[in-house]
């Protein structure tokens, strides 16, 4: 019994982090075997942060490899992130706190999303980049979201 208490605890002390919904697709490349080279479209909502949704655009390899989840996504990435409701900022809000990320290749490299609150101005930045192992891009891409009174309709 102890000892599924101290797992369940460890677990609670992991980060929370967003789950992509896929919103849609575009083919950009046909493959004889396998699916094709594509653009896929996601969203997710910032786990900490309700009222705040973020829309990622990324590419997906195709092909044998890619259709067995092992070939490596380009690190390009785009991102839109909107007000979907009142936001609420919790009071344990960590700057560059990571809010979403996903596997790009077998082992190695990610793509991840990470959260900064500019108090000066009071909005919320979201940044999406891709890392590796041993090395990460410079490829990334940013989008931020004034904080106002959410007005419903």
């Amino acid at each position: 019994m102890k000892v599924l208490k101290a797992a369940v605890a460890g677990l609670m002390l992991l980060p929370v982090l967003a789950a992509a919904e896929e919103i849609g697709q575009v083919s950009t490349v046909f493959k004889f075997v396998g699916p094709n080279d594509r653009i896929v479209v996601e969203a997710f909502d910032d786990p900490k942060v309700l009222g705040v949704t973020c829309y990622l655009s990324r590419a997906k390899a195709g092909g044998v490899k890619g259709g067995l989840g092992l070939a490596e996504d380009r690190a390009e990435a785009s991102i839109a992130c909107r007000q979907v409701g009142p936001i609420q900022l919790p009071a344990d809000l960590k700057e560059g706190e990571e809010v979403f990320k996903e596997r790009t290749s077998l082992v190695f490299k990610t793509m991840q999303v990470v959260r900064f609150h500019d108090k000066k101005r009071n909005a919320l930045v979201y940044l999406v980049y891709s890392d590796r192992l041993i090395e990460g891009s410079p490829q990334n891409a940013v989008t931020a979201i004034p904080i106002r009174p959410w007005v419903a309709e």
